[in-house]
């Protein structure tokens, strides 16, 4: 009984090898789960509310904001500016151009543009970085919808195995207590030979139902499982796809190099260390790109006002004395007319008009010594395209280990379910005739429940294995980026 508890704890375990992050989300309608849920379902909300897959679907829509901002870097620049001030004490007054102690609001109007004619192809080349950049982030999206779209594959498998070893469990007490019941039977006609016949059904019995017992949480549990990655309310009463996985079970026929070199080609965590190695070494020109001269086109038009400029019209002509003359010791007095005006001040709309200047031009910027800030950026920009280069090997390396692993994973799966169906075979003969002569009284309990444990332990191994191959063909398909069902 013992061995049948463990079997039974052991598929519990093989079935969890994966773990998700879940996240409080509550289902909107498009994810409320109905009386069946099929596989494609299941992979679809889970896609949806997956909380890696959400991150990595918001860092593709950063590259994206990144990449098009790296074609406005195309466009020019334009400015304007407002500056309006209160000014105490000397203050030069630009009517009369004299400084005076006074107190006067004034302001300034500027409107600027700049256009990069040529920088070293850094903005060009910046545009390359941030579309590898961009697209390795897509890459990165696709790579967490498939890692998702293989743990609920894994979980739906987990569901599908643990409900035939619930089935598988519920036969084998169905068996024992038709036995049991006929023992019971003879025993009370007092047709029974030894008592301990029917002790040791009753105690095989009692432990079928606590395999039952067992085999119900381990169905229930993963069920529960697969809704913790969907991130939706639990339904219990949820029913399952069985013909998602109705498949001949034949032998895998791609060898490990041919799996490993189509996933060369289509996992996107590859694709993902590729392009960024290609962003690194665009990033790489853009660093270069600063030891070249700069040419810039500017422009400006600029304006300001002060409430202390005045203009003035003219009024009245006064006659004053200038001073007098002395002509043989008699002074004549001397007058000069004098114009007259009436100061008013000037509105700032017409200073804004008078006042009015503007400037364009071209700026050549040539770098000669800013703190070594090129060349040291350089060689960062080396190191990290380095880094980039050796992580990408790596991804290749780990990712054709990867394959070797779970390529021997599946041929062990697959010899196993094979050895498993002779041995369901074998052993199912055994008790078929080993249940004859019990029921003829040839021999006793004990022989009966050894050969019907050994049956059933091949049966749970068998219903075991099967899902095991199937997980395993699963995963090489992952690799390869045909994940089907």
């Amino acid at each position: 009984m013992n061995k049948l508890s463990s079997i039974f704890l052991s598929v519990a375990v093989l079935f969890s090898l994966t773990g998700t992050h879940a996240q409080t989300i509550g289902a909107d309608s498009a994810d409320q789960v109905g009386n069946t849920l099929s596989l494609q379902q299941a992979v679809t909300i889970a896609i949806r509310h997956n909380l890696l897959v959400n991150q990595a679907d918001i860092q593709a829509q950063v590259g994206k904001v990144n990449y098009n901002q790296a074609w406005d870097y195309m466009l020019p620049t334009l400015n304007g500016q407002i500056n309006e001030a209160r000014l105490s004490g000397r203050n030069l007054n630009t009517t009369t151009y004299q400084y005076v102690n006074t107190s006067q609001m004034a302001g300034s109007y500027s409107l600027n543009t700049n256009l990069t004619l040529f920088n070293g192809l850094t903005i060009q080349n910046g545009i390359k970085q941030y579309h590898y950049a961009y697209d390795a982030s897509k890459m990165d999206l696709q790579q967490q919808k498939n890692n998702i779209t293989l743990n609920v594959l894994l979980a739906y498998l987990q569901i599908l195995s643990t409900r035939d070893l619930l089935a598988i469990a519920k036969e084998q007490a169905s068996v024992d207590s038709i036995q049991m019941s006929r023992l019971d039977t003879l025993n009370q006609a007092g047709a029974l030979l030894l008592l301990s016949n029917l002790t040791d059904l009753k105690g095989q019995y009692a432990g079928d139902l606590a395999n039952i017992a067992t085999a119900t949480n381990n169905f229930e549990a993963a069920k529960i499982n697969l809704f913790n990655i969907l991130n939706v309310p639990y339904n219990r009463n949820v029913e399952y796809d069985q013909s998602a996985f109705t498949v001949h079970l034949a032998e895998y026929n791609d060898d490990p190099d041919s799996v490993y070199r189509r996933s060369l080609e289509t996992m996107p965590s590859v694709k993902a260390a590729q392009l960024r190695v290609n962003s690194f070494q665009k990033a790489l020109l853009v660093a270069k790109g600063a030891y070249y001269p700069s040419l810039t086109f500017y422009g400006s038009v600029n304006s300001n006002w002060s409430d202390q400029n005045l203009t003035g019209i003219p009024s009245n002509i006064s006659s004053d004395t200038t001073g007098y003359v002395n002509v043989s010791g008699t002074k004549y007095y001397t007058f000069a007319d004098h114009q007259q005006y009436d100061y008013h001040k000037i509105s700032i709309w017409d200073q804004a008009k008078n006042n009015r200047n503007q400037q364009f031009g071209v700026q050549l910027n040539i770098p000669i010594l800013n703190y070594l800030r090129v060349r040291n950026n350089v060689k960062q920009a080396r190191l990290n395209l380095k880094n980039q280069q050796l992580i990408s090997d790596n991804t290749r390396l780990v990712l054709q280990q990867n394959v070797e692993i779970a390529y021997q994973n599946m041929i062990a799966a697959y010899k196993q379910y094979k050895f498993y169906i002779d041995q369901a075979a074998a052993y199912g003969e055994s008790f078929r005739t080993t249940e004859i002569r019990f029921n003829e009284g040839v021999i006793n309990s004990d022989v009966y429940i050894l050969a019907k444990n050994r049956t059933d332990a091949a049966n749970i191994n068998l219903a075991a294995a099967k899902y095991t191959y199937i997980f395993r063909t699963k995963v090489l398909d992952y690799y390869q980026g045909k994940l089907t069902w």
